[in-house]
């Protein structure tokens, strides 16, 4: 047998081959499956339909809240509107009672009703082989072809702006997973704090990205998950073909993120990091996009540019430039050993 794969995203170079493989071409995909694409994009005539799915493993509290924000997330950064949400609930066979099963619906009929999503069907059963619950949500949205953002359309010479700052979600995670731990290191209060940064500043993405759109020419966007913003700029860079060279000081590390990633070894760069929106675009377009997304409270920072595929990914500082990290599985992994 072989060495058993680590938790985490399957490795890039591993998917690839597997993709290449196992898929075909459909001339109505506008979008199908590609490593750092994240949601797929059908044509259905006058609009696209933007299909998107993906996994609550990490987190337990609030888990309903998380699943349906993630998967809206990356619908709204192809520059889509999310409009229906569908769930398969796995549940720990002995673990679940009717509290459990009630609260993770109250928690994603929640999120729903906050982005005008319709909860529309799914699955839910108690299965056996689980030590905590799962759920795998699957979003559709839709948008016009010509409101269509790829994650592939980054421009050599675009700018790279964060919002917000990093690692909102991987900040709360570890504040709610790892309270007990953390109670002997920081008060009370600060931890309640860092429990809440999963509402505010909250990890949806979706209004984050509805602003950039609305105020100036946007190229690309992305929304770094696992793997946190080092493997989101990568991915960018790699269904783009670019390269990128981002300011390392330029980079906002949410105190509260720094804090607690130090208490556990954790590389901010990283950890899980939805809340995050990168965004390409022109350079006459970043100060008006900066500004409008400001004026809505949402923190902007150009943190880089893309450049020429050969010149690679790179992180700028003083002291000389290096690579930008890569991290096979999300540092936050480390912590559910």
């Amino acid at each position: 047998m072989d060495d058993p794969i680590p938790v985490g995203k399957l490795p890039a170079e591993h998917l690839a081959r597997l993709l290449a493989k196992h898929t075909r071409p459909d001339p109505r995909l506008v979008v199908g499956a590609r490593v750092g694409e994240d949601a797929a994009v059908i044509d259905m005539g006058d609009r696209y339909l933007v299909a998107k799915t993906d996994p609550i493993t990490f987190a337990t509290d609030e888990i309903g809240w998380y699943v349906v924000n993630v998967n809206a997330n990356d619908v709204a950064c192809v520059g889509a509107t999310p409009r229906w949400f569908l769930a398969t609930l796995l549940l720990p066979e002995g673990k679940t009672d009717v509290a459990l099963v009630d609260t993770i619906f109250q928690q994603m009929a929640q999120a729903c009703d906050q982005l005008d999503v319709t909860l529309a069907g799914g699955h839910t059963e108690i299965t056996y082989g689980l030590d905590r619950p799962v759920v795998v949500g699957q979003m559709l949205g839709e948008v016009t072809p010509d409101r269509f953002v790829a994650t592939a359309g980054v421009r050599v010479g675009d700018d790279i702006i964060v919002t917000k700052g990093i690692a909102v979600e991987a900040t709360a995670i570890i504040a709610r997973e790892k309270g007990d731990d953390l109670q002997k290191h920081f008060n009370a209060n600060y931890l309640r704090r860092c429990q809440s940064f999963l509402h505010d500043p909250g990890i949806s993405v979706v209004h984050d990205a509805q602003v950039a759109q609305a105020a100036g020419r946007v190229h690309a966007m992305h929304d770094p998950t696992e793997g946190g913003l080092a493997t989101g700029l990568w991915e960018m860079s790699q269904v783009a073909e670019v390269g990128l060279e981002i300011e390392e000081a330029a980079i906002p590390i949410l105190p509260e993120t720094a804090a607690l990633c130090a208490q556990f070894g954790l590389d901010p760069l990283g950890v899980i990091a939805s809340g995050t929106l990168l965004i390409a675009c022109p350079p006459s377009e970043t100060e008006a996009i900066i500004k409008a997304l400001a004026e809505a409270g949402i923190p902007a920072t150009s943190v880089g540019r893309a450049v020429e595929q050969k010149k690679g990914c790179k992180l700028l500082s003083p002291e000389g430039e290096r690579l930008l990290p890569t991290f096979t599985r999300d540092e936050i992994a480390r912590l559910f050993e």
